[in-house]
């Protein structure tokens, strides 16, 4: 099967040397692409900037902001038969961006605005293909993993906290759209890999 898998951050300028980001490390969603592809499969990976190298057996198309990796998903996901949003995209970007970069004192504040919803296009776009989601909580996490579930069309969440964030391993939940939740305890990101792609069925 081919699989579509995001993962790293994405990124927001401000001007030509700032911009918005997060801390994701883009771990997690390499770690998936390298098992899927060991298991036998197909792997499209778009990928936020990241320090860490992808894997060399797979495709990788590279993106910087959220509206790039939305286009890019979108792109490839007719051709692909499941699809994985493991990436920490930006929700919000900076209303205008400057050609020059700013100084000391023109930047007393930043208006923002909304960034596409990458997963929720997904969700209304995948059709019957299994689609998997991640969500990062510091409260009321279970509620926050349903709610996700639900208003993304989502199959399954796996829901973990800033703990995770570079970790090589994490305590992780893995949260079914009927209900059903898993807790997989503190595990390797390969390890949680490979309890996500079997939940797929892949």
């Amino acid at each position: 099967m081919r699989v579509l898998i995001t993962a790293g951050p994405t990124r927001e300028p401000i001007d030509p040397v700032r911009f918005i980001s997060n801390r994701s490390s883009g771990r997690m969603g390499l770690a998936l692409a390298e098992v899927a592809y060991d298991r036998g499969h197909d792997v499209q990976l778009v990928l936020g900037p990241v320090a860490v190298q992808p894997p060399p057996s797979v495709d990788v198309y590279a993106v910087e902001t959220t509206d790039e990796m939305l286009h890019a998903v979108l792109e490839f996901l007719p051709s692909c038969d499941a699809i994985i949003c493991a990436a920490a995209v930006c929700d919000y970007r900076p209303a205008t961006q400057s050609v020059r970069k700013l100084k000391r004192g023109e930047m007393t504040t930043l208006e923002l605005i909304e960034n596409p919803d990458i997963a929720a296009n997904v969700g209304a776009r995948r059709h019957d293909k299994p689609f998997a989601i991640f969500a990062l909580e510091t409260t009321d996490g279970l509620e926050h993993a349903h709610r996700k579930l639900e208003s993304k069309n989502a199959d399954w969440c796996v829901l973990n906290t800033p703990a995770a964030i570079g970790a090589e391993g994490a305590e992780f939940l893995l949260v079914a759209r009927d209900g059903t939740t898993t807790d997989l305890g503190t595990v390797d990101k390969s390890v949680l890999a490979r309890c996500l792609l079997e939940a797929m069925g892949l």
